[in-house]
């Protein structure tokens, strides 16, 4: 049985459960998986199946003294190697928005990390963002530990590539996954042509209760549902004021923003001074069993993102038969299909927004149920974790 490690740098984490259920996956089909991260015991967690997760997961910067201790002996038992991978650090901090003393610290990680994966017989070490963790994981691999990989999700790899030294841990892995062509096409900018081929796009899965649940037609209802942190780049700020327009123009709606994040206090104030308080609410942070009820009672999930990978929440809508609106960036395209599985808009455009938010109000239970046939028929083809799980093992070098 071939045994990898998951690298994370916060687990677990409300946003992160395809991480948890790409895992799963893993090991479902016969693959170990040593969980590490560099924080997250103490975070507070909704989801049960997060908490068991907990229980399982190493953590690298849980006590100093291990840290401290295993930088010492990778010093001692190769003070060359070890130097090498100390000016590697040095090195990472040009250009980019932490200084040096924070990549020594991904060295002391590296070193801890390297122990724990000899000691736990891993042959694979696996990051997901292409950010700190494939760092640790770089590092790790300079100092002797095994081979590794890092999936990319973007924006934020995407939004500073050069300041994340993205080429340089490129250079470095086995292999990276992209989720989604768009996300392979950034890499392509900033990689030499002949290591295009270590780009593979594998696919986030999307969890199993949204998938096997029984298909639903979409309730008479006036809800839509907005999913995700609230933060600029997700655009709730633009939603509530194409929400405003829509009041103003006597539409009948409810908007539910599930979740949470630094940007709370200013979209309550907004929701006020727009006089939306009896159309929108703020829920707080949700579990997937919250979320899963949320948009079987919806008749559409609504995502004006300004930025993305490609978001989790759209396939598990999607999966529930539901349509949705959102913007035509990244690698939303691929899933999303104008007209056929919802709504696709400009990004930034509140007008289209408005215009698209109003032909699903207005859409009759035919128009809603065939694009809910077609969202989910399209996710599940496309979007299967075991699926993905099974092309990373082929990646890792062990057969599915």
């Amino acid at each position: 049985m071939m045994r990898v490690a998951y690298l994370i740098n916060q687990y677990p984490k409300v946003s992160h459960s395809f991480i948890r259920r790409e895992i799963l996956a893993l090991e479902a089909l016969g693959t170990s998986v040593l969980r590490v991260a560099s924080r997250g015991w103490r975070d507070a967690v909704v989801d049960p199946a997060d908490e068991a997760e907990r229980q399982k997961t190493h953590y690298l910067l849980k006590d100093g003294k291990p840290l401290l201790a295993a930088s010492l002996r990778a010093f001692l038992a190769s003070p060359a190697r070890f130097l090498a991978a100390a000016r590697c650090a040095v090195g990472m901090a040009r250009m980019s928005p932490r200084p040096w003393p924070v990549h020594l610290a991904y060295l002391l990680q590296a070193c801890l990390l390297r122990e724990l994966t000899q000691r736990e017989g891993v042959s694979h070490v696996h990051a997901h963002f292409g950010t700190n963790g494939a760092e640790v994981a770089m590092l790790c691999a300079r100092l002797g530990g095994p081979p590794y990989s890092f999936t990319v999700h973007g924006p934020e790899e995407f939004d500073m590539p050069a300041g994340l030294h993205l080429a340089d841990k490129v250079g470095d892995a086995a292999f990276v996954a992209a989720i989604s062509s768009f996300g392979r096409s950034q890499l392509y900018r900033w990689i030499p042509h002949a290591q295009w081929p270590k780009v593979q796009v594998v696919r986030c899965g999307v969890d199993e209760a949204f998938t096997q649940a029984a298909p639903e037609s979409a309730p008479d209802s006036r809800m839509v549902v907005c999913v995700g942190r609230l933060c600029e780049q997700k655009g709730q700020l633009l939603l509530l004021s194409a929400a405003r327009e829509m009041a103003q123009r006597g539409e009948d709606f409810e908007l539910v923003l599930a979740g949470d994040g630094e940007m709370r206090p200013e979209l309550e104030r907004l929701i006020d001074e727009y006089d939306l308080r009896s159309r929108v609410r703020i829920t707080g942070w949700v579990s997937g069993e919250q979320v899963r009820a949320l948009l079987s009672q919806a008749r559409a999930l609504i995502l004006p993102s300004f930025a993305e990978g490609l978001p989790v929440v759209i396939m598990e809508a999607m999966a529930l038969g539901r349509p949705v609106v959102t913007t035509s960036i990244a690698g939303i395209p691929e899933l999303v299909r104008d007209g056929k599985e919802g709504w696709l808009v400009p990004a930034g455009d509140c007008g289209a927004l408005v215009t698209a938010w109003t032909e699903l109000m207005h859409a009759d239970a035919a128009r809603l149920a065939a694009m809910g046939r077609s969202a989910r028929e399209r996710v599940t083809r496309r979007h299967s974790a075991a699926g993905g799980a099974r092309r990373l093992m082929q990646l890792f070098g062990s057969k599915p």
